[in-house]
């Protein structure tokens, strides 16, 4: 019997974790954190819904800390096997998880002071010696070879183009003949996006799980290139600091880049850039260590002009480092983390340069429901930080098409390289209403038997 359920990712953008198991073995396919709305924070206090005792190995699609945020936990709570990953992601996952760590005890420790925590005393999911216990128990693989996971479990990576290191998985089950397929997509990376490769064309499959974070919807055409040239052309027209909110793994480096590159090409001043996040900096390291990975398509015309580290680009590790940052004048360009404005030093920053109308607050990519990031996408009139609501009189925009998602049509692009179709797909990593709109599609257009699974459900394969 093989069994297929669904830990995370289900109706919702965060928390993957999907539990395979065949033949007497079990493997978890991801292990991440839930982030967002509060009622999908809690689910990472809950007890852990799948027994750890019997969990043989765990593998994982790439670093970002909605696929890698819980692995500390299960550690913590006994889990000590494999986890298998390519060696990029082993290294940014380390960084990011120790990132998390350091959040959750400084968060823990605040509330404990104020005294606002249900809990006596308020404790941090996991801590850095958890992290340090779990990094141990990463084993670096190489994409386009096959691994025996765990019994007849076996798997190979293909790059998705989403995030340095970050595959799809394609997993055999091989105690029967032939062997029964299921391709796990990761999650999909764009066509043409910077940095990054196009994803690898996915294989032939039993069964599919295919993320659909935009499965309702199309970035827009425009260029990325151009789309980041007006917004800070506005921007530095306002006279004050274009402030990005950014993951501080991946869209960091991509956003540095592009800038760099309308540098090289004559289109943006030469102004100071400042990365202020000590995780981003050491994961420019990384990026700088692994350039063979890399495209660089957009940077042909710039010579040897370092496209990640150049003389403007400033880095920001330490607190009097980002302290001083306060007294920034533009133009000029702050990029912090994090991403969706959860939690880090962006949020110091946005409670200095939100209440000043010179200033320009840049979104990039996805924003999920519940995140400040979102809630100033929604345009509101002020955010809480710090227990305190500042208003928000900062022009607000949005990079067009910055994601590392692919959108609608380019997942279609994608899933057309599939020419038999699959028993069945299940679509995860998509709110509701992105999964539904894209399962219509892939039901009506290619008559494909396509789920949308709830948390915890689980379905017999084969």
């Amino acid at each position: 019997m093989i069994r297929l359920t669904f830990h995370g990712a289900a109706k919702t953008v965060t928390g993957s974790k999907y539990l395979l198991e065949a033949g007497g073995s079990s493997v978890l396919v991801d292990c991440g954190l839930f982030q967002g709305l509060k009622n999908l924070r809690d689910k990472n206090w809950q007890p852990t819904p799948f027994d750890l005792k019997t969990l043989d190995s765990v593998i994982l699609t790439h670093a970002h800390l909605d696929h890698v945020g819980y692995l500390p936990r299960i550690v913590k709570e006994g889990y000590n096997h494999r986890i298998l990953c390519t060696e990029a992601t082993a290294e940014l996952a380390e960084i990011i998880l120790l990132d998390s760590a350091k959040i959750q005890e400084s968060d823990a420790e605040y509330a404990n002071k104020k005294g606002y925590s249900k809990h006596k005393p308020a404790l941090p999911l996991y801590d850095g010696k958890d992290v340090l216990a779990t990094v141990k128990l990463f084993r670096e693989i190489p994409r386009e070879k096959w691994h025996q996971v765990a019994g007849p479990i076996w798997a190979r990576f293909h790059d998705a183009g989403h995030l340095l290191g970050s595959n799809m998985i394609e997993v055999e089950i091989r105690d029967r003949e032939p062997a029964f397929r299921i391709l796990f997509s990761g999650d999909v990376g764009r066509y043409d996006g910077p940095l990054y490769h196009d994803p690898t064309p996915p294989t032939e499959c039993d069964v599919l799980v295919c993320e659909s974070t935009y499965g309702n919807r199309d970035h827009p055409e425009a260029s990325l290139l151009d789309g980041l040239a007006d917004v800070l052309d506005r921007a530095f027209a306002r006279g004050g600091v274009a402030l990005m909110a950014s993951f501080a793994v991946g869209r960091a480096q991509q956003l540095i880049y592009l800038m760099e590159v309308l540098k090289c090409q004559g289109r943006l001043p030469d102004v100071p850039i400042y990365l202020d996040s000590p995780m981003a900096c050491n994961a420019s390291d990384i990026y700088r260590d692994h350039a063979l990975d890399h495209d660089l398509t957009e940077a042909e015309l710039c010579g040897d002009r370092p496209m990640l580290d150049g003389p403007s680009v400033h880095l920001c590790r330490t607190v009097d480092e980002s302290k001083a940052l306060n007294n920034v004048r533009g133009p000029a360009v702050i990029i912090s983390s994090s991403g969706m404005m959860t939690a880090g030093r962006i949020l110091h920053h946005l409670q200095r340069r939100l209440p000043d109308k010179r200033n320009t607050v840049v979104l990039g990519g996805f924003m999920a429901v519940g995140t400040r990031g979102r809630s100033l996408e929604d345009g509101v009139p002020s955010l809480r930080m710090h227990g305190m609501d500042i208003p928000v009189r900062a022009a607000i925009e949005k990079v067009p098409g910055l994601s590392g998602h692919a959108d609608r049509s380019e997942l279609l692009r994608w899933l057309s390289a599939i020419k038999q179709p699959p028993k069945q797909v299940f679509l995860t990593h998509g709110e509701p209403d992105a999964a539904s709109a894209l399962a219509e599609t892939l039901a009506a257009e290619r008559g494909w038997k396509v789920t949308v699974p709830n948390l915890g459900e689980s379905h017999t394969l084969g």
